[in-house]
């Protein structure tokens, strides 16, 4: 349960949130770097299976502490595209995908000793959420 639900619940919140994402990608001016809309789904896609076969593997080998950081990250998760998308504050998004980055950082650390394929299977996530901060730098509205 704590590697489907919590997951699912970021998943969910943040699938809501960015029922306008698509409209939004689209009209933001972006960096040549900046990806498809269409890449997003499949990618989070396999993170999130990632993200909750790590939950999974550290509910097995982990304390309390780690268990409540992946929580908090993916509470972080769910919340921007709340920022980002649902009511367009990009200072709140940065700050939110700031911290998602920190908290996904602190936690591989934790697991790297307790339980490296835990630590392993966040590293793609741990790299996306950091391409996505800094797409998250680089757009901007239109003028």
């Amino acid at each position: 349960m704590f590697a489907v639900a919590p997951v699912a619940a970021a998943a969910g919140l943040g699938g809501l949130s960015a029922r306008g994402a698509p409209e939004v990608y689209r009209r933001l001016s972006k960096p040549r770097w900046a990806p498809p809309a269409a890449a997003f789904g499949p990618v989070w896609s396999v993170l999130y299976v990632s993200i909750g076969a790590a939950g999974w593997r550290l509910f097995e080998n982990s304390g309390p502490r780690t268990r409540s950081l992946h929580l908090a990250q993916l509470a972080l998760n769910g919340a921007w595209p709340a920022a980002f998308f649902g009511i367009r504050d990009k200072r709140t998004a940065l700050t939110l995908i700031a911290l998602l980055d920190g908290a996904v950082a602190a936690e591989v650390l934790l697991l790297r000793r307790a339980d490296p394929v835990a630590a392993a299977l966040l590293m793609p996530y741990l790299a996306w959420s950091a391409f996505a901060t800094a797409l998250n730098v680089s757009v901007s509205e239109p003028r």
